[in-house]
Order: C-alpha cells, then structure tokens, then sequence
C-alpha cells in the first residue's frame, strides 16, 4: 500500500513559497512506497498558518504525513485516522495546538530554522536607536545638518559595547541573538522558562537592568503580557525595546505612553497585536519606532535551512527515531 505525504507551501509570498528543488529532495529522502502530493492552491503563511484550501482537504485524506503552515483545522479533520507526523514551516504554532493535544501525532516545527534572520534583524534594530541612525534620518528628512547637535552629545550616541542587553526568551532565536550580541562586547543576560537548558557561554542569568530589551520568548498562556507597563517602567531611563516573538506579549499602550514620557529611548517592532497594523494606529507616525512588518525572518536562505531539517526529520522519522523540533503540546513551543 502506497503512503502518502503531502506538501502545503504553495504561499503566495516568494520567501516562503516551497521551491521544486525541495520536494524533490524530500521525495528522495522518502525512497519508494511513497506518494508526495504537492498541494498548487495558495496557502496562507501567516502567523501560525490559515485553515486550509480546498485543494488541501481532499488531499489529506489517508495522509500520514502533512508539511505546511502549521495544521490547519480542514486538514487535521480530513486525516484524523491516518495522520502520523506534522510538520510546520512556521516558528509559532498556537493556532495549531488545539488539533495536536489528545493525538498520537508527531508535531514539529521551523523554531531554529528562523533564527540567524531574525537575530541579525534584532542587532540591527538595536544599533538602529543606539548610533543614532533614527536622529540622522529624522534630520536628512528635514534636509538639517546635524552635526552640531551630535558632536555636541545633544543627541544620544552609544557604542554597543555600553548596551546592556537583556532578552526574554533564551531558545533558538533568543540565543542567537546573544551569540550575535556577546561577539560585539555587549554585556548579555536572559531568562527563560527552562533556566536548566542554560545559553551560549557569556549570558549572566542574574540582572537588574537592561538597557535594550529584547523579546523573543514564544507566544503561551504564561507569557502573554508579560512585558507589561510593570516590566517596561522598571527599565533604566533611555532604554530600547525589540519585539521579534509576538504583539501579544508586550502592551502596546504602555510602550507609547512611555515613549511619548521620554523614559524609553525607542521601539524596534517586528510583530503587533493586530496585523496588519490598522490604518491610523499611532505606532505607524511615531518618531521612534521603527515599524516592521513581520518580516524580521525573510532571508533568500530560508529554504536551505528548511529543506535540511524536514530531509533530516524524514530520514529520522523513517528509522522510527526521534524528531529534532518536536513541539511540546501542553508548554506551547
């Protein structure tokens, strides 16, 4: 009997669109016996991914494995008797955990595949706020030259040497980042659920303050808000934000009314409590914050790492042996 894995990555956006040469590779780290169905109709690649399309559900009927942008709710229905093994191109997969819990399936994800971008995003927006770069646009904007007014320390300049970073989440993407921030000489702490996991060499575990914060912890019950107006009013006087994990962890009003007071320096946001960020919403004009739209991951290399972990998982899955990634249903990531 022929068994069926099907291919979901038909996304409308080229970074994440799946290219031939990955289902190829994955088709021949299956071997015979195998059906791969590479789904045509577009596939939503958003957030945790959408609820899948027609073409999706008929497809996934008797598939044991499905790959695509997390499970949608169609699909988790049209295979529920045969489903062994989901994998997700997504980091977050909230939206899907409800259709894992209870089940025998195998669930993983694209955590660590995501992180290298999405860390370089993260340095770049902090230097963004430390050096200045917004104050020298703002000036180009206003064809001012502002020399003066930097040379004369009106202006905040700091090396980053001098930014204590502190990031809220240390797994694949929180570590990178302080990989990235510990070879410049910042002086680096975290936190994170599973402390026992520990971090790269150099993180202290322990600090007050933090002149940066980064957050980069997954979206769960236990995280959602947690960088509240408590957390950002006991951040030091000129202090940055990043968000690169999800809007619902930091309170959006709080940052505003903190920034509009002068007692945090600037915002560099990757991800909103509502995407798109609606028209008119008071974060898109703010002198400093720099708005991303969710693209802190977007890399040409995507699919290189990404096809290297679902080969490696279809070749562990194959010799019946533990997935890398694999996704713990009750903590959320």
């Amino acid at each position: 009997m022929t068994r069926r894995l099907v291919v979901d990555l038909a996304s409308p956006y080229a970074a994440w669109r799946v290219p031939p040469a990955s289902v190829t590779a994955i088709r021949e780290a299956l071997g015979g016996g195998w059906e791969v169905v590479e789904v045509r109709e577009p596939a939503i690649s958003d957030g945790d991914g959408g609820s899948g399309s027609d073409e999706a559900v008929r497809v996934a009927q008797g598939a044991e494995i499905y790959i695509g942008y997390g499970l949608p709710l169609g699909v988790a229905a049209a295979a529920r008797d045969t489903l062994r093994w989901v994998h997700t191109a997504t980091a977050g997969v909230g939206a899907s955990l409800p259709r894992i819990r209870g089940t025998a399936v195998a669930f993983t994800n694209s955590a660590a595949v995501h992180a290298e971008p999405i860390a370089d995003w993260a340095l770049a927006a902090v230097a963004y706020f430390a050096r200045g770069l917004d104050r020298m646009r703002e000036a180009q904007a206003a064809e001012r030259w502002a020399r003066e007014e930097f040379a004369n320390l009106r202006l905040p300049v700091r090396e980053l040497r001098d930014v204590r970073l502190g990031i809220f989440g240390l797994g694949g993407i929180g570590s990178a980042i302080a990989r990235r921030a510990l070879a410049l000489g910042m002086p680096v702490a975290g936190v994170r659920r599973r402390p026992q996991h520990g971090g790269p060499p150099g993180v202290r575990w322990v600090a007050a303050e933090s002149d940066c914060l980064v957050i980069a912890a997954p979206h769960t019950a236990e995280t959602q808000g947690a960088a509240d107006r408590t957390v950002l009013e006991r951040l030091p006087r000129g202090a940055i934000v990043v968000n690169v994990s999800r809007g619902s962890l930091l309170d959006e009003r709080a940052l505003l009314e903190l920034l509009d007071a002068g007692h945090l320096r600037g915002a560099a946001l990757d991800v909103f409590a509502a995407e798109p960020l609606p028209p008119g919403h008071p974060l898109w004009r703010h002198p400093r914050v720099l708005v991303s739209p969710h693209v802190a991951a977007v890399t040409e290399r995507f699919w290189e790492r990404e096809t290297g972990l679902i080969v490696e998982n279809v070749r562990r899955y194959l010799a019946k042996a533990p997935l890398a990634n694999v996704v713990d249903p009750e903590a959320g990531y």
